[in-house]
């Protein structure tokens, strides 16, 4: 079966501004995403890429601009299931305020039971991306073969998910997971047993050096060692 190539999308105005975008219209990259998004063509040259398929949202669309420009022969397609979680009524609002629902700690440690108000809950989420995924794998092979390499762009809940499901954990463990913005991870799809081959890969180190603020104070943590929910912004 294909080898998948997952891509985060590029930092977003949302990621700086410290908000849980989901599926506001308008965000767009920042100008460090507009960067990321511009090498990522020459990140991913070696790749024989069969297609490209991504998220509907317009962070996503951008990231993959620069690719699309340097291979104008690439079929884009758009897919819905691999959109943004519907955070519903938490959509738009500060991640530092979120921090202090209760539901933020079903979140965090047993994400599995966690559902948001007025959207959706973190199990379909999983459900409809690795549906997604299970999809265009056998459509890729059909059309493209057993070895083919296809890419998808998406978002940092949704790639912790498919990592999860490709890992055999449970997803109450996927905020054990980090992806950063624009980063690759690389899921190989057998008939036995996907092998994640490259996990939230960005050729730069920066995010592993220590923060000037203290662990949990960054957009999104709350509490120390809580996960970025919607992904982070990744490296400062």
């Amino acid at each position: 079966m294909p080898t998948l190539i997952l891509v985060r999308h590029g930092r977003s105005t949302a990621n700086t501004a410290g908000l849980l975008a989901g599926w506001t219209p308008g965000v767009a990259l920042d100008e460090r995403g507009t960067a990321q998004a511009a090498a990522l063509p020459g990140r991913l040259a070696a790749l024989p890429l069969a297609a490209a398929v991504t998220s509907p949202l317009q962070r996503c669309q951008e990231t993959l601009a620069p690719l699309l420009a340097a291979r104008p022969e690439l079929p884009l397609h758009t897919e819905d299931r691999i959109g943004e979680c519907h955070y519903g009524d938490w959509s738009g609002r500060k991640l530092a305020e979120l921090a202090d629902e209760p539901l933020m700690r079903v979140v965090q440690q047993h994400p599995s039971a966690a559902a948001f108000p007025g959207g959706e809950s973190m199990r379909a989420m999983q459900a409809r991306a690795v549906d997604a995924v299970r999809d265009w794998n056998a459509r890729i092979e059909e059309e493209h073969g057993a070895d083919a390499v296809y890419l998808m762009c998406s978002h940092g809940d949704i790639i912790k998910a498919l990592v999860a499901d490709a890992l055999g954990l449970h997803l109450d463990l996927f905020q054990r997971i980090s992806v950063e913005p624009c980063s690759v991870t690389a899921i190989r799809y057998t008939q036995l047993r996907p092998f994640v081959v490259r996990l939230g890969d960005t050729g730069d180190f920066g995010s592993l050096a220590p923060r000037e603020e203290a662990a949990g104070d960054g957009a999104g943590q709350g509490r120390a060692g809580d996960a970025e929910v919607g992904g982070g912004a990744g490296a400062p």
